[in-house]
């Protein structure tokens, strides 16, 4: 059977006995500051372990709230403690609304400090405790009174934990830890911890810190204080890094792969504002928590200017001041900025919004994201398709995961652009070269480069091609490309002038004048002297030598069987000169064009007939 991974973390206010509990549990001390110690309270994040079962303790303090959320994030179940000679406190309403927001679905509540109270009371805190959590995802969760002291119903409580069953977390995508403490080890160096919410880390894997973009590798791997070879989604684990010192890394922080995500400082939110917070204005300073991460940010409302009312949801842009790394579906938790209270929290939608849409149609995309193919939507609304890298930068999703979503089509295996942007641009080619045609029918047809940088400006090189492929009317010739049913007719004079033209190349040999002065001999107008001469280069009657230097094919062929006959002979400039009868005028570009033409090989100051 295979073993889920399972993290607890408590939950509660200052001074309701989570550390104590958690010690009385595993038998660990999760205060390690030495200021903890000394005030008897905990400030920071404290990690301990029950066979395979991992603890996050956080502070209840109202000060340290910020160092809660960095380690509830990750937590599979809560363990929400409540003293019974106190019940029900601020912080407890607020870790509990904490707890709510980040989509928390099990959890276990301990009825601390039972050794000091009556049963009277006991009974008493029962109620209040199961009225408090009524209509939420702990309704049904068990209540349990315990004494850290006398270890009255610790045996309980480890049988409720060891109950629990949770859906483990995607071992398949590609890995993520938010870091949540970094410390270096004598002899090892930077070390950084935190719950592997995604993937599998291996020994000497590359790995990226986000967002500094610094990277090392994985040197040591621990999980439970035990070394491993591989840690998996769902784990409390170690990293011991190669190649960062440990003063680079901090809590915030995320180790993943290398040049996959990419970090984003807009992110698109569902948000839900608790029914006690104050109405959400828009532009209103906040701080936002996402994995272990706070940040400073700027709430932009993006439905209605109209505050958000308390109790209600609503779609939120996030302007953060600084980067992180957000893919869509994570879960984060927002506070006021003063006073610093948490106000409400929600999931990303999307951490890369277009710009420049109107509010109602921004709101109507967010919608349709909370419930839609998300990798459809966002090769739809793309100006020519996604690459695959793109999309899993964008969704956190992997390459494999990736197919070709319903009214899509996938070009040169990783390309994604929806049907209707596809056929939308053939049919754009389709009218461009209409009108080309019919205002140059002497072209054979448009040159690729043009119509691409006329339409198809940023788009990968490869796209027109594989658009083109796509459009049985429309062929690809060369560097030009033309509707299937365009073909050059010649009137009488201009066959003439074809004619012409062709003669006064043919005639010149190898030493032909100006592409200018032959044109000027043809006896029709200089453009459409240009569109013949084009006629005659496609259908290789011509050969182009140099920009502006081109020869009859049969002066080519001549040069071709001259130098057939010296194969293998070594020569220079002037050798070739009195073997052609030209000037050094026509050799040079010519030999140029042989070289290219692998007839010839340059070496140094000679050239040698291949």
């Amino acid at each position: 059977m295979l073993h889920i991974p399972l993290i607890v973390g408590t939950a509660g206010h200052i001074d309701h006995g989570k550390t104590s509990l958690v010690r009385a549990l595993t038998g660990i001390d999760t205060d390690r500051l030495e200021e903890e110690k000394r005030r008897g309270i905990s400030i920071d994040l404290g990690f301990a372990h029950l066979g395979e079962i991992s603890f996050v303790d956080v502070p209840g303090h109202e000060r340290f709230v910020k160092n809660m959320l960095a380690g509830a994030s990750g937590i599979d179940v809560v363990l929400l403690v409540i003293a019974a000679d106190e019940s029900i406190k601020p912080q407890t309403r607020e870790h509990f609304d904490i707890c709510r927001l980040l989509g928390i679905r099990r959890g276990i509540i301990a009825l601390t400090k039972a050794d000091l109270v009556d049963q009277d009371i006991l009974d008493l805190a029962r109620l209040e405790v199961e009225e408090f959590v009524q209509g939420s995802f702990l309704e049904s969760a068990p209540i349990i009174a315990v004494s850290a002291t006398t270890g009255a119903g610790l045996d309980k409580l480890r049988a409720a934990l060891d109950a629990v069953n949770v859906t483990g977390k995607d071992a398949s995508r590609h890995p993520r830890l938010p870091v949540d403490r970094s410390f270096s080890m004598r002899g090892h160096g930077a070390v950084v911890t935190g719950t592997l919410i995604a993937g599998t880390f291996a020994l000497h894997d590359e790995v990226e810190l986000y967002p500094s973009g610094k990277r090392a590798r994985i040197r040591g791997l621990q999980v439970h204080g035990k070394s491993v070879d591989r840690a998996r989604a769902g784990e409390r684990t170690a990293v011991n890094l190669a190649g960062v010192d440990s003063s680079e890394v901090h809590r915030g922080m995320t180790l993943a792969p290398p040049g996959i995500f990419r970090t984003t400082q807009q992110v698109d939110c569902v948000f839900d504002l608790l029914p006690g917070a104050h109405p959400l204005k828009h532009r209103a300073p906040v701080h936002f928590h996402a994995g272990t991460a706070e940040v400073e940010a700027q709430a932009r409302l993006l439905a209605s200017l109209e505050p958000v009312k308390p109790g209600t949801r609503a779609h939120v842009r996030f302007i953060l001041r600084e980067p992180l790394l957000l893919l869509p579906g994570d879960r984060f938790i927002v506070r006021m900025f003063s006073p610093v209270v948490t106000i409400g929290g929600g999931v990303v939608l999307d951490i890369e919004a277009p710009r420049r849409m109107r509010r109602a149609d921004l709101d109507r995309r967010l919608t349709q994201l909370e419930s839609g193919d998300r990798v459809a939507i966002l090769v739809a609304e793309s100006k020519f398709g996604m690459s695959v890298t793109d999309l899993v930068g964008r969704t956190g999703m992997r390459a494999t995961e990736i197919g070709e979503p319903a009214d899509s089509v996938r070009l040169a295996d990783s390309w994604l652009i929806a049907r209707k942007t596809l056929d939308a641009l053939i049919e754009k080619f389709r009218g461009i070269l209409k009108e080309f045609h019919r205002k140059s029918p002497l072209q054979p047809g448009l040159a690729k480069e043009e119509l691409r940088s006329r339409e198809l400006a940023g788009a990968p090189p490869f796209l027109l091609d594989a658009l083109i492929a796509r459009a049985k009317d429309i062929v690809s010739e060369g560097d030009v490309v033309r509707l299937a049913s365009h073909r050059v007719a010649l009137k009488q004079d201009e066959e003439e002038a074809v004619a012409k033209i062709e003669a006064l190349f043919r005639d010149a040999g190898l030493a032909v004048p100006s592409t200018p002065e032959v044109l000027a001999k043809s006896g029709v107008e200089p453009a459409r002297a240009r569109s013949l001469l084009q006629i005659l280069l496609k259908n290789r009657k011509l050969v182009r030598v140099g920009d502006d230097l081109i020869y009859h094919h049969a002066a080519i062929e001549s040069l071709r069987r001259l130098l057939a006959e010296r194969k293998g002979v070594r020569f220079a400039v002037t050798e070739f000169k009195d073997w052609t009868g030209i000037s050094r005028k026509y050799a040079i570009p010519l030999l140029e064009f042989l070289d290219r033409e692998r007839l010839t090989r340059r070496d140094g100051d000679s050239r040698i007939i291949i």
